[in-house]
């Protein structure tokens, strides 16, 4: 009879049960599957956007009211759900890599719903990533979001509708935020005013949400080039010019003089707990703000005496603040006259790496790749930045480069900020992850800052290796870099756990890094509007490079750096403790199969 039980269960896939009761291997895979493959459906209608990203189209005319209360207890609903189904899974009857999928997941759900405790959504804007700024990338035709067909174009129309209805509740949440002292530092407060500024048009030709209009398929009918032409130009001047204004002049007026004159998030109602899980998120560890910082300072120390190095190696007579200088302000690192000058000498670099980059690679990503100048209304505070290529092909993977001025632009860094943002970092890290079509897709299309930020850092260090840093200021440079993350460690930690504020901040960081001035206000006030994101970088480059060390010593001659970086790579991102424990099952065969 029990047995008739379990095959009867099993055939209606509720339950697969063996002579002792227990679950079946595929009954249990079945039903992980179900579940992961049932969460990220639900999850891409209350996230369209991440929907758009991934050239799934069938939401692109949807911007849900993501900061609003109702969404938010949608959003718990669906975390709670998918947590409590994961529970009833037996975990022993999983394959290594659905165990992989189960643990990413469940961490995933816990971190999230505990992210949800604190009141993140009365802060929806700043000067470095929010929806606003989002909306003119995508509205600008140069992003994520189509334009290449009639139904493209009215589908962003819907996404300015939602706008409208988003732009009122940022208002109403910040106003909530100015009774309970849930408010930005006014340095972010006026970083956001220009950048708004910037969108109000009095011409609908003059925004940058006309460009779709201005490069319209010249095969579209007359009748609805001219439909699209009329809706574009209202929806502009009635509806997004309105909705910026109205932000702008609440945070002029209204939100400025309550914005508080404290820099880390401690100050705000319930800071440290929302720091401390923050760090959790980014790092994907349980380092402490405190181990953080101490790993930061030794960092720091061991990064300048390589520093002083290259110094001594040059000839240059001075300290190291004058060699910072000197790197910042002699014209020899400053060669271009053009913003396309800029952008072909990162271009010269890929062709000069490219030949050696199968030596260290045994699989390379299909997605096209390109370089691109950061759109002007962004451009003043934007940092480098890569955007993942669309999973059918359809766009490719961009490296953002911004330019404000060419003849200013220091090429000192070039080699590894290249190696970094663009190939073999995030272009073969995120193209080889969507690629992989055997991974579930919360695996596949998902994002975890330790790892990805980890890797890219990680990748600097190959330039010798890909035939790079010959001129020793380009090596320079990748010290630059590193100490940049580096600093991050301390700064971050100090500012929002430890009460440094912004100058201190600064000051820090102009003491230990070749960056100007302005460069460093920018860093740091980044830091500001996302507090732990800045950890990430270090905190998973250390453990990749930690990792490659450990495979090196164990495997000896054996070692292969290929297929070291394969295994990294090949199944996507993860938590840097799941990471740790992938990389020692994978160290195990390759002594298996060297005996």
């Amino acid at each position: 009879m029990k047995n008739t039980i379990c095959i009867l269960l099993a055939s209606l896939m509720l339950l697969g049960c063996n002579q002792s009761g227990k679950e079946s291997a595929t009954a249990a895979e079945q039903k992980l599957s179900s579940v992961l493959d049932n969460y990220y459906e639900e999850r891409l209608v209350l996230f369209p956007l991440e929907a758009t990203a991934i050239a799934d189209n069938r939401y692109n005319d949807q911007l849900p009211n993501d900061i609003s209360e109702a969404h938010r207890a949608k959003v718990r609903r669906m975390y709670q759900k998918y947590l409590d189904q994961l529970g009833q899974i037996d975990t022993a009857a999983l394959n290594e890599q659905e165990k992989l999928s189960y643990a990413i997941f469940k961490l995933d759900m816990k971190t999230a719903l505990e992210g949800l405790k604190f009141n993140d959504h009365l802060l929806p804007v700043n000067q470095f990533w929010s929806l606003p700024l989002s909306m003119g990338q995508l509205g600008s035709g140069a992003s994520i979001q189509p334009f290449k067909t009639v139904k493209d174009y009215d589908n962003f129309l819907g996404r300015i509708n939602g706008f409208q209805v988003w732009a009122d509740t940022a208002i109403a949440n910040m106003r909530r935020g100015m009774a309970s002292g849930m408010v930005l530092p006014k340095p972010l407060t006026q970083k956001i005013l220009p950048q708004f500024a910037a969108l109000i048009v009095t011409d609908p030709q003059k925004s940058i949400f006309y460009d779709p209009i201005r490069n319209m398929p010249k095969d579209f009918p007359a009748a609805e080039q001219d439909r699209l032409t009329e809706a574009y130009s209202l929806a502009i001047m009635e509806k997004l010019v309105p909705a910026y204004k109205k932000m702008h002049d609440f945070l002029q007026t209204e939100y400025l003089p309550k914005s508080r004159t404290t820099t880390g998030i401690a100050a705000v109602p319930q800071g440290k707990e929302y720091y401390n899980l923050l760090v959790r998120f980014w790092t994907t560890t349980n380092k402490t703000p405190e181990e953080i910082f101490q790993i930061g300072q030794q960092e720091v120390k061991r990064i300048r005496a390589e520093m002083e190095n290259i110094k001594t190696q040059v000839g240059f007579k001075g300290d190291l603040k004058a060699f910072f200088e000197y790197v910042k302000t002699d014209h020899k690192f400053m060669p271009y006259q053009t913003d396309e000058d800029v952008l072909n000498g990162y271009q010269a670099i890929h062709k000069r790496m490219e030949p050696q980059l199968k030596k260290l690679f045994g699989q390379v990503p299909k997605s096209k790749f390109e370089v691109r100048q950061t759109e002007e209304f962004r451009e003043a505070s934007a940092s480098a930045e890569y955007t993942p290529p669309a999973p059918d092909g359809s766009r490719p993977g961009i490296f953002y480069v911004p330019i404000l001025d060419p003849k200013k632009y220091n090429s000192s860094r070039m080699e590894s900020l290249f190696l970094h943002e663009a190939i073999p970092g995030h272009h073969y890290q995120n193209s080889l992850q969507f690629e992989n079509e055997a991974l579930p897709k919360f695996r596949r299309f998902g994002w975890y800052g330790a790892y990805g930020e980890g890797w890219a850092l990680y990748t600097e260090s190959l330039g010798k290796e890909l035939g790079l840093y010959t001129d020793p200021y380009q090596y320079f440079g990748r010290l630059g870099g590193e100490m940049h993350r580096a600093v991050r460690l301390v700064v971050d930690t100090g500012m929002h756990a430890k009460g440094w504020s912004r100058e201190q901040a600064i000051q820090y960081s102009l003491e230990n890094e070749a960056l100007s001035e302005d460069a460093i206000i920018a860093e740091i006030e980044r830091y500001m509007a996302i507090p732990g994101q800045a950890l990430s970088y270090k905190t998973g480059e250390l453990k990749i490079r930690e990792l490659r060390q450990t495979a090196e010593k164990s495997l000896g001659s054996a070692f292969n750096i290929s297929s070291f970086h394969d295994e990294i790579l090949k199944d996507g991102g993860m938590p840097l403790a799941v990471l740790e424990t992938k990389l020692n099952n994978w160290l195990k065969k390759q002594h298996k199969s060297t005996n």
